[in-house]
């Protein structure tokens, strides 16, 4: 369980966790300053609005997975599972690992009528979290933004992507993406219902958080880009 953690230091720390350890790991996180996040192939001249951001700069990040563009803040609730595959069974499907991941959340959102639309989470007809994955031969990683709350300023820092979900249609930011607290007391509430939920499946423990800082001075793979602080 992260804190206060910026976006950049939570994906180095995932990044370390899924290439240079071997346990299976749940990370939660929220309270990131502001900034941008790039797929690892995305460019950001085709995502980012420059005038806009001149104006109120933000720290802009490459992550080392793919998926699209997201503006993140202290307002986000970030989820990341990371596995030995032969933990899950799933193989290198990133469909099937989607699939897992709507097992865990469904009751965690109960009795919102929660589903995944194309590789979206949604709440009825409205996106409320984005995630990518990433797979190594022997380990997966699948990481989440849910909205708890957004400043439409924020968001505004982004151009429409070059390419958007079917189901989006035509509508507006403000049209197709909601906001969690529209419907739960607080984001605490989330957090426990994931965890009990994660409890039912399998045996959880905090304490090996302590050892991340040594797990990232293993030598690993760093793709991870830092764009603009």
């Amino acid at each position: 369980m992260l804190k206060n953690v910026a976006i950049f230091e939570q994906l180095a720390i995932e990044e370390a966790l899924l290439r240079a350890d071997s346990e299976n790991w749940c990370l939660i996180n929220e309270g990131s300053p502001p900034a941008i996040v790039l797929g690892i192939s995305s460019k950001p001249e085709e995502h980012i609005d420059e005038e806009k951001i001149k104006k109120s700069p933000v720290t802009v990040v490459r992550r080392f997975s793919g998926g699209g563009t997201v503006v993140v803040d202290e307002s986000t609730l970030f989820i990341t599972f990371i596995f030995q595959k032969e933990a899950l069974d799933l193989g290198c499907c990133p469909k099937k690992l989607l699939e897992w991941t709507e097992t865990i959340y469904k009751p965690v959102f109960h009795p919102q009528e929660f589903w995944i639309r194309e590789n979206d989470y949604a709440i009825k007809n409205r996106k409320i979290g984005g995630n990518a994955q990433y797979f190594t031969k022997e380990r997966l990683l699948h990481h989440t933004t849910f909205l708890w709350d957004y400043q439409q300023a924020r968001m505004d820092l982004l151009k429409m992507p070059p390419r958007v979900p079917e189901w989006r249609k035509t509508r507006s930011h403000a049209d197709f993406v909601d906001r969690l607290k529209n419907y739960y007391p607080s984001i605490d509430t989330i957090k426990e219902k994931l965890l009990d939920v994660l409890g039912q499946h399998f045996s959880l423990s905090s304490s090996r958080q302590q050892e991340i800082p040594e797990i990232q001075k293993r030598p690993h793979r760093k793709a991870l880009e830092l764009l603009r602080s």
